[in-house]
């Protein structure tokens, strides 16, 4: 039996949660089905539980939820065809509409405690739509992230140096800018300079070199969250720009005639990414839950 310290928040009963990565991109688990125990999810409260010193410690928030059991307008939007929501929440306490790496995560914590049949694909509603998710037979979990929205080009500033971006909108948005080498963007905990005008909302900020054929490594900037070791929208709009740049999609954005995949080497591990004739971008890489316990923030 898991004892709670005595100086933890009184105010708050003990409830389960859970520790889970993908490529190293790292989300506190809250199991929810029903609504009643974390309908309010207040920023103060992410906050403490993303903290990695008072904390669990986490990139952002999985809260696990069936769209019957809660009145947010997108988990509404999508009873008819998924099940379950993915309530998340930056580590900074804001609403994200979506989130690549925790999207696998979300489903690997559903097939493996929540008794969802991992044999077939699984409708997960987010805040960017009703999205497929399915196991593969490696054990890696391929999640589609939507279709790929072309933004303005724009420029992106780090370390004193600026560069132009391609923008893309995975369901959040992206700038992405090429580089010559990954540590010239300098310390990516301070948020790259961006144009609000463009961003009102702040943007995901993607630095990428070129390591082989349809092959690049990044580093990234989430918004709300600062430096993560992978963002798997953000791969996937690292992609769509390098697809666009090499000439391997059309330059307006429309969908390949034949599947186009790259290898995106992100601080975490790998990710593989398919842009489908069908519009939609594939993303496949590992999802673990690492970790299960008792708290009481």
């Amino acid at each position: 039996m898991t004892t709670v310290p005595a100086d933890l928040p009184a105010a708050r009963a003990p409830y389960p949660f859970a520790k889970g990565h993908g490529t190293k991109n790292d989300f506190v688990i809250l199991p929810d089905a029903d609504g009643t125990r974390h309908a309010s999810l207040d920023v103060a409260r992410v906050q403490a539980l993303t903290d990695r010193r008072a904390g669990i410690g986490g990139d952002g928030i999985l809260r696990v939820v069936r769209t019957a059991a809660t009145d947010d307008p997108d988990a509404v939007a999508g009873r008819d065809a998924a099940e379950w929501f993915m309530d998340y929440r930056n580590a900074d306490g804001s609403v994200a509409e979506m989130c690549g790496n925790g999207i696998r995560v979300f489903v690997r914590w559903l097939v493996d405690h929540e008794g969802v049949d991992g044999t077939v694909a699984i409708p997960v509603a987010t805040r960017a739509g009703v999205l497929s998710v399915a196991l593969e037979p490696d054990g890696r979990v391929s999640a589609e992230v939507g279709a790929p929205r072309l933004l303005p080009a724009s420029e992106v500033t780090a370390a004193g140096r600026t560069w132009p971006t391609t923008g893309v909108d995975m369901g959040n948005p992206h700038a992405v800018a090429f580089v010559d080498d990954l540590a010239e963007p300098g310390d990516l905990r301070t948020e790259p300079t961006y144009d609000a005008g463009l961003y009102p909302t702040g943007v995901n900020v993607e630095f990428v070199v070129r390591r082989g054929e349809r092959h690049v490594g990044m580093r990234v900037h989430e918004r709300g969250s600062g430096e993560t070791q992978s963002c798997g929208t953000g791969a996937a709009a690292v992609m769509v720009a390098a697809a666009l740049a090499d000439g391997a999609v059309p330059a307006d954005g429309t969908p390949p005639d034949a599947p186009v995949v790259y290898r995106v080497d992100v601080p975490g591990g790998e990710l593989d990414l398919t842009w489908t004739p069908a519009g939609t971008v594939v993303l496949t890489g590992p999802a673990e839950i690492v970790a299960e316990g008792v708290a009481a923030l």
